[in-house]
C-alpha cells in the first residue's frame, strides 16, 4: 500500500508541471481519509526536503453543503507554504496556476502554541494574535475539478495560493460569526457570505484544525497562519481579473490575476 501512496503522490506532484491528472479513485477510495492524508503527507515531506517552508494550515470543506456534496461529515486540511503567499494588492502569474478559483475567508495568525488534542474555542480565542481578511486561491491537479473527498485531501486540500490582508485586528470585540463577506471581481460582486458559513463560526473551524493536527503530532504553533474556510461560493479566475474580498468589521485584501 505504501508503494501505491508513493505513486499517487508522485502523480500529483507531476501535475504541477505536466498538467491535470485523472481522479485518483483507481487507487484511492473516495472516502479513504487515512489513505488520502498519507498521500498528502508524502508530498508535504517531499516539498519540505526541497526547501519549501510551512507557515500554517488551511481548513477546507467547512460548509455543510459542500461536505454533503462530497459525501463526508468532516472538514479537511492542507498545508500552507511560504511560497504560496501572494502579497496583498499583489499579482499572481497565471502561468503558476492550472484551473484556479478564489474564495474569501477569515484568517488567524497565532500568538501561542496549540499542542492539546482537546483544544476548544476558548483556547483558540486566547491564542489568536490577529484576525485578517483573506483570499484563498484554490486549484486542483484533478481534471475538471471532478474531486472526491480523498482526491482533494491527497491534493493538499486543493490548495494553491493565499492572500492575507496586511492589516490585522485583535480578536476581542469582533463578530466573526455575523461578519458579512463580499467578494468582487473586476468591481462586480461575484460572491457573498457570512462568517457563520465556516462551521458556524471561523473559531470552530480553527479549533477543529488545532485538535486534528495535535492528534496527528503536528500541532499548530505561534506564528502559524490559519485559513478558516470559505465564507461564500468560490469563483473561477480568468487572466486579467482583479479580485477583492471585503469582510465587514475585519478588513479587505486584493490581488490581480495576470502576468
Amino acid at each position: 500500500m505504501t508503494a501505491t501512496f508513493e505513486n499517487l503522490a508522485r502523480r500529483l506532484r507531476d501535475a504541477y508541471s505536466g498538467g491535470v491528472v485523472a481522479p485518483l479513485r483507481d487507487a484511492l477510495e473516495p472516502t479513504d481519509v487515512a489513505g488520502a492524508y498519507a498521500v498528502q503527507t508524502i508530498n508535504t515531506r517531499y516539498w519540505e526536503a526541497q526547501g519549501r517552508r510551512i507557515v500554517g494550515r488551511k481548513a477546507g470543506l467547512t460548509a455543510k453543503a459542500v461536505q454533503a456534496q462530497l459525501g463526508v461529515d468532516q472538514p479537511d486540511f492542507g498545508v500552507l507554504f511560504a511560497d504560496m503567499r501572494v502579497a496583498d494588492g499583489g499579482r499572481l502569474d497565471p502561468a503558476r496556476a492550472i484551473q484556479p478559483k478564489a474564495e474569501a475567508e477569515i484568517a488567524f495568525i497565532l500568538g501561542a502554541d496549540l499542542p492539546d488534542a482537546d483544544t476548544g474555542v476558548e483556547q483558540i480565542t486566547a491564542a489568536v494574535a490577529s484576525v485578517h481578511a483573506a483570499i484563498e486561491i484554490v486549484d486542483s491537479r484533478i481534471a475538471d475539478w471532478k474531486i472526491t473527498f480523498a482526491d482533494t485531501v491527497a491534493d493538499n486540500g486543493s490548495s494553491a495560493f493565499f492572500v492575507l490582508a496586511d492589516e490585522g485586528l485583535p480578536l476581542a470585540g469582533l463578530d466573526l460569526e455575523g461578519a458579512a463577506m463580499e467578494m468582487r471581481v473586476n468591481g462586480a460582486v461575484t460572491s457573498t457570505g457570512v462568517g457563520a458559513a465556516a462551521l458556524g463560526n471561523p473559531l470552530n473551524a480553527a479549533a477543529w484544525l488545532a485538535r486534528t493536527l495535535a492528534e496527528r503530532g503536528e500541532p499548530l504553533k505561534a506564528g502559524d497562519i490559519l485559513l478558516a474556510g470559505a465564507l461564500g461560493p468560490m469563483v473561477a479566475l480568468t487572466p486579467g481579473d482583479r479580485v477583492e474580498a471585503r469582510i465587514a468589521g475585519i478588513g479587505s485584501c486584493s490581488f490581480s490575476y495576470g502576468s
